[in-house]
């Protein structure tokens, strides 16, 4: 099982009304019917999140920090000039679909889990260039299992000369217009036969920011984990994980720094991840016609502990830190 779309029979909707979240309900219907001049088609005002609900052995069904989706996505409603959302509304959407949707929910040792999509958008006719007046919030879902082919294996990308986001844009939000410019770019890696492309630094592109839908990560000869640090990138839930995890578990000195492209070499390993690549090690980076290649191409045995770690602790095998995971009451 891949990211191929299985759709479930129940999801969330609720409106603002006069500027205020409103209470929602589930639903079968799966089609969203609204005003040809809502701001989600003529001026991109859409903000998604994603997260996934993992079943444990006992059988219970936990959700992975949401506590971090629901402050990214109100930070997104106020780049986007949107309503901001209470927890309650953004909980009980997700909880209510996971529940409504428990047959679908991948069972325990398969390596599967339910990816959850909230989503925001502007709607309501609206000709002019100014904020909705009405939003939606809605959440779906779907059983998924791994987002790259092949598991856990070490894939090639490329670096690309198209940004992923504006050096002062929308690049720190989960924006959709952000995954909407990517498709040109990642298409042209995938024709080459890479897995996807590296964004560089829209100012200088000199510096590594993100790997296509996901954050980079590298390990260092002595041993050191790296997370870029740039203005354009997205708060990765899974980073900050990586982060604590390869500090608090493994003993590592970890940084956010620049990383530059031409100083690649300084990695012995490296990776992507985020919530629907989890952690995908990264065999090589071609950059200018000239391709560097980590170790010896297979994945690196650090790469490998934060995955074992990430993974045991989504599936209640590992203990996980503290409010890390949410149970949702079936």
């Amino acid at each position: 099982m891949g990211y191929a779309l299985k759709e479930t029979k129940y999801r969330y909707r609720a409106w603002t009304k006069d500027g205020v979240w409103q209470e929602g309900e589930l639903t079968e219907d799966k089609y969203i019917k609204i005003h040809e001049g809502s701001n989600v088609f003529h001026y991109g005002q859409a903000i998604f999140e994603g997260l996934k609900a993992y079943k444990h052995k006992d059988g219970k069904v936990y959700l992975f920090r949401p506590d971090l989706n629901y402050k990214r996505i109100n930070n997104g409603l106020e780049r986007i000039v949107a309503p901001q959302m209470d927890a309650e509304i953004f909980y009980e959407g997700i909880e209510e679909v996971v529940r409504a949707n428990v047959d679908d929910i991948p069972e325990y040792g398969k390596q599967q889990s339910l990816y959850i999509r909230p989503f925001v958008i502007g709607q309501g006719m609206n000709l002019g260039v100014k904020p909705s007046k009405e939003y939606l919030y809605s959440v779906f879902c779907a059983p998924v299992g791994t987002y790259f082919k092949g598991g856990l294996s070490a894939l090639d990308f490329i670096t690309t000369k198209y940004d992923r986001a504006a050096s002062r844009g929308m690049g720190q939000v989960k924006f959709a217009g952000n995954y909407g410019a990517s498709l040109y770019p990642r298409k042209l890696a995938k024709d080459k036969g890479y897995a996807g492309v590296i964004y560089l630094d829209p100012q200088t592109h000199t510096k590594i920011d993100e790997v296509g839908a996901a954050n980079f990560f590298g390990i260092t000869h002595d041993n050191v984990l790296v997370t870029p640090k740039s203005p354009t990138i997205l708060s990765s839930i899974t980073k900050r994980s990586i982060l604590y995890l390869a500090e608090h578990r493994l003993g590592m000195k970890v940084e956010e720094r620049e990383c530059f492209i031409d100083n690649i070499d300084e990695f012995k390993e490296a990776g992507a991840c985020g919530t629907a690549a989890v952690i995908t090690p990264i065999k090589s980076i071609t950059h200018n016609g000239e391709k560097h290649q980590f170790g010896d191409g297979k994945v690196g045995p650090t790469v490998k502990k934060l995955y074992d770690l990430l993974v045991g602790i989504y599936y209640g095998d590992i203990e996980s830190p503290e409010g890390w995971l949410k149970e949702v009451k079936l």
